[in-house]
Protein backbone atom coordinates (compact mmCIF):
# COMPACT_ATOMS: atom_id res chain seq x y z
CA UNK A 1 0.00 0.00 0.00
CA UNK A 2 1.22 3.14 -1.22
CA UNK A 3 1.96 5.35 2.10
CA UNK A 4 2.72 9.66 1.86
CA UNK A 5 3.56 10.71 5.57
CA UNK A 6 3.78 14.78 5.85
CA UNK A 7 5.78 16.50 8.31
CA UNK A 8 6.85 20.07 9.15
CA UNK A 9 3.39 21.59 9.79
CA UNK A 10 2.89 24.26 13.22
CA UNK A 11 2.04 27.27 14.59
CA UNK A 12 3.44 30.44 13.29
CA UNK A 13 3.49 34.68 13.26
CA UNK A 14 2.48 36.29 10.25
CA UNK A 15 5.63 36.86 8.02
CA UNK A 16 7.26 33.69 9.46
CA UNK A 17 8.18 30.57 7.10
CA UNK A 18 7.67 26.94 7.77
CA UNK A 19 8.59 24.14 5.59
CA UNK A 20 7.01 20.54 4.99
CA UNK A 21 8.45 17.87 4.01
CA UNK A 22 6.64 14.85 3.03
CA UNK A 23 8.07 11.06 2.21
CA UNK A 24 6.03 7.99 0.12
CA UNK A 25 7.12 4.36 0.75
CA UNK A 26 6.72 4.35 -2.76
CA UNK A 27 9.33 5.46 -6.09
CA UNK A 28 9.00 8.70 -6.57
CA UNK A 29 5.89 9.49 -8.45
CA UNK A 30 5.81 11.39 -11.83
CA UNK A 31 4.43 14.72 -10.16
CA UNK A 32 4.60 15.49 -6.28
CA UNK A 33 1.59 18.06 -5.40
CA UNK A 34 0.72 20.13 -1.88
CA UNK A 35 -3.05 20.96 -2.05
CA UNK A 36 -4.50 22.82 1.20
CA UNK A 37 -8.05 22.69 2.63
CA UNK A 38 -9.00 25.75 4.97
CA UNK A 39 -11.86 25.37 7.17
CA UNK A 40 -15.07 25.72 5.00
CA UNK A 41 -13.26 25.42 1.63
CA UNK A 42 -12.81 22.97 -1.30
CA UNK A 43 -9.34 21.32 -1.47
CA UNK A 44 -6.75 23.41 -3.65
CA UNK A 45 -3.67 22.85 -5.24
CA UNK A 46 -0.81 24.83 -3.66
CA UNK A 47 2.52 23.51 -6.25
CA UNK A 48 3.46 21.05 -7.97
CA UNK A 49 6.73 19.27 -9.40
CA UNK A 50 6.96 16.98 -12.17
CA UNK A 51 10.30 14.61 -12.04
CA UNK A 52 11.86 16.63 -14.49
CA UNK A 53 11.27 20.32 -12.67
CA UNK A 54 8.43 21.52 -13.67
CA UNK A 55 6.57 23.35 -11.69
CA UNK A 56 2.70 25.09 -10.90
CA UNK A 57 1.90 27.04 -8.46
CA UNK A 58 -1.28 28.99 -7.35
CA UNK A 59 -1.27 32.62 -7.90
CA UNK A 60 -1.70 33.00 -4.42
CA UNK A 61 1.48 31.77 -3.24
CA UNK A 62 4.19 33.00 -6.03
CA UNK A 63 7.12 34.17 -4.84
CA UNK A 64 6.59 33.06 -1.53
CA UNK A 65 6.28 28.98 -1.65
CA UNK A 66 9.14 26.70 -3.32
CA UNK A 67 8.40 23.18 -3.98
CA UNK A 68 11.46 20.96 -4.65
CA UNK A 69 11.79 17.61 -4.78
CA UNK A 70 14.73 14.40 -3.82
CA UNK A 71 13.74 11.70 -5.93
CA UNK A 72 16.77 9.69 -3.97
CA UNK A 73 15.18 10.06 -0.56
CA UNK A 74 10.90 9.97 -2.45
CA UNK A 75 10.85 13.00 -0.84
CA UNK A 76 9.15 16.45 -1.65
CA UNK A 77 9.47 19.69 0.36
CA UNK A 78 7.34 22.93 0.43
CA UNK A 79 9.10 26.37 1.51
CA UNK A 80 6.81 28.27 2.70
CA UNK A 81 7.97 32.24 3.69
CA UNK A 82 6.39 35.09 3.86
CA UNK A 83 2.81 33.44 5.15
CA UNK A 84 -0.03 35.20 6.07
CA UNK A 85 -3.11 34.39 7.93
CA UNK A 86 -4.88 33.24 4.74
CA UNK A 87 -2.30 30.14 4.16
CA UNK A 88 -4.12 28.96 7.45
CA UNK A 89 -5.01 25.32 6.31
CA UNK A 90 -4.34 21.21 6.39
CA UNK A 91 -1.78 20.76 3.94
CA UNK A 92 -1.39 17.47 1.93
CA UNK A 93 0.68 15.65 -0.37
CA UNK A 94 -0.36 14.15 -3.36
CA UNK A 95 1.08 11.92 -5.84
CA UNK A 96 -0.05 11.45 -9.18
CA UNK A 97 0.66 11.81 -12.75
CA UNK A 98 -0.71 15.31 -13.44
CA UNK A 99 0.56 19.21 -12.68
CA UNK A 100 -2.68 20.04 -13.40
CA UNK A 101 -4.91 17.28 -11.21
CA UNK A 102 -4.70 15.52 -7.91
CA UNK A 103 -3.65 12.13 -7.97
CA UNK A 104 -5.01 9.11 -6.29
CA UNK A 105 -2.55 9.18 -3.40
CA UNK A 106 -2.68 11.27 -0.41
CA UNK A 107 -1.15 12.19 2.91
CA UNK A 108 -2.99 12.26 6.26
CA UNK A 109 -2.11 16.09 6.28
CA UNK A 110 -0.05 18.23 8.54
CA UNK A 111 -1.71 21.68 10.09
CA UNK A 112 -0.23 24.75 9.20
CA UNK A 113 -1.66 28.29 11.45
CA UNK A 114 -0.79 31.70 10.96
CA UNK A 115 -1.09 34.12 13.35
CA UNK A 116 -1.69 37.55 13.07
Amino acid sequence: QVRLVESGGGLVQAGGSLRLSCTTSEDAFSVFGWYRQAAGNVRELVAAVSRGGSTNYADSVKGRFTISRDDARNTVYLQMNDLNPEDTALYFCNGGPSLNAAGRYWGQGTQVTVSS
